[in-house]
């Protein structure tokens, strides 16, 4: 098992010491923040805290430079730390060491084993945060993305480097959708971010929802709800740094974070503790920086692909609550799940009127598109006059495009609703949307 953040190992603190320069002081110590006299420190680095006579170091991030003095956001309980504790700087920023080892494993949020599986071969140190493809040097998206869910790949069609937005309440089948497209797309790599969650349901997903045909190529970053506010900030970057690994190596990664929203809260409750003050519902702004920066990493390279679904939880169907907004704002398309089709046991609950992929045009052909608008179209007519048809008071003749869908509803719905070991390679999904279409 991985060592927890505060260790005894006075070999390994002593080497990663910053060179020429001497330990600080804690001056102040709050639940979530160390203050520290410490005039040399840069943010985003790296400080070990620890008894001035003591071995016990215990890992912090510089979050905040005023003057002298440094604020460290710790990657641990603070519970024990004095002012008797130095703090000392090791001139690095956060890394994670990386290799091919890491397939079929399960790490925390900063990179360090949470399986049974050992420590995991050194290979490659990548700093957490990191700048994105450059904009002028990105492939652009032109292949279709394979995810295996047929409203999906037939109505919604991904493009591979694409980042999607995956809205969905709590209890509509996401973690469900989630481990099957992890299962059955076509993808070298898969990357899942769990961030935030309960750990009973850890366990579920990763032996329900993903199971171990999944697992074999995936890492799972994990940070569960009872971690500190920073180590669950950082799993999705760790998480993207993953991604990114193996995206640089040429092969087609999947990357899932769930969920953006719980990154944002983290983010909100360290911004706050900082003194930074709320703007867009109790948002401060540096959220709304942070955003960005993070899902722009994903996406084509120079070689490789990482294609990005993000989910955000949609607090009562608000879509312009801030989190909301500012990420459909971002990615390249959104997936809207709906607790309506959920309660019905429609699955996937996927509202496709409500739904868009930005870059379905680049990557399908003329037919395929003009089939898939034919579908979407009988869809939104049905929507439209649902409460109509559900009290009995639809007469047909009045409204030809409604009638054919009334006509296809039965076919509509098997087509859109698909079980679990439902599988056919894309080209049948194709075909039977053609054959909706034309029967």
């Amino acid at each position: 098992m991985a060592k927890p953040p505060l260790f005894d190992d006075a070999l390994n603190a002593a080497q990663s010491l910053r060179p020429g320069h001497t330990a600080g002081r804690v001056e102040k110590v709050d639940p979530l923040l160390v203050k520290a006299h410490l005039p040399h420190a840069t943010m985003g680095e790296l400080v070990l805290l620890g008894p001035a006579r003591g071995t016990a170091r215990l890992k912090a991030e510089v979050v905040a430079v005023r003057d002298d003095k440094v604020l460290l956001a710790p990657l641990g309980s603070t519970q024990g730390i004095s002012r008797e504790w130095e703090a000392h700087p090791t001139g690095a920023p956060m890394a994670v060491t990386l290799s091919e080892s890491l397939l079929g494993r399960v790490i925390d949020g900063l990179g360090e084993p949470m399986d049974d599986g050992g420590p995991i071969p050194g290979g490659e140190d990548r700093p957490l945060i990191a700048p994105p493809p450059h904009p002028l040097k990105r492939r652009p998206i032109t292949e279709p993305f394979v995810t295996g869910v047929r409203a999906i790949d037939t109505l919604l069609t991904l493009g591979k480097g694409q980042r999607v937005g995956l809205f969905a309440g709590s209890g509509v089948g996401k973690s469900t959708l989630m481990g099957m497209i992890a299962r059955e797309a076509r993808a070298d790599v898969i990357v899942v971010c769990l961030v935030g969650e309960r750990g009973r349901e850890v366990n579920e997903f990763l032996t329900d929802s993903l199971g171990p045909e999944g697992l074999e190529r995936s890492v799972v970053v994990v940070s569960t709800s009872d971690s500190p506010a920073l180590v669950r900030a950082k799993a999705p970057l760790t998480a993207t740094a993953v991604a990114e690994y193996f995206r640089d190596r040429g092969l087609d990664v999947l990357l899932f974070i769930d969920s953006l929203t719980r990154f944002s809260r983290d983010e909100r409750e360290i911004a706050l503790s900082l003194g930074e003050p709320p703007a867009r519902r109790g948002f401060p702004p540096s959220v709304f920086a942070r955003l960005p920066a993070l899902l722009e990493r994903a996406g084509n390279g120079e070689q490789g692909s990482i294609t990005a679904i993000y989910t955000v939880l949609v607090e009562g169907g608000d879509m312009e609550e801030p989190v909301t907004d500012e990420v459909r704002g971002i990615v390249d398309g959104h997936i809207l799940l709906s607790r309506t089709l959920a309660a019905l046991g429609h699955f996937p609950a996927i509202d496709v009127p409500g739904s868009v992929s930005r870059v379905m045009g680049r990557v399908t052909t003329a037919e395929h598109r003009a089939d898939a608008a034919e579908v979407k179209g009988l869809i939104a007519a049905l929507e439209k006059s649902r409460d109509l048809l559900r009290v009995g008071a639809y007469e047909p003749g009045g409204d030809p495009q409604l009638d054919r869908a009334v006509q296809k509803s039965t076919a509509l719905e098997a087509f859109l609703c698909q079980s679990l070991d439902d599988t056919a390679p894309f080209e049948d999904h194709l075909a039977r949307l053609t054959l909706l279409v034309k029967a």
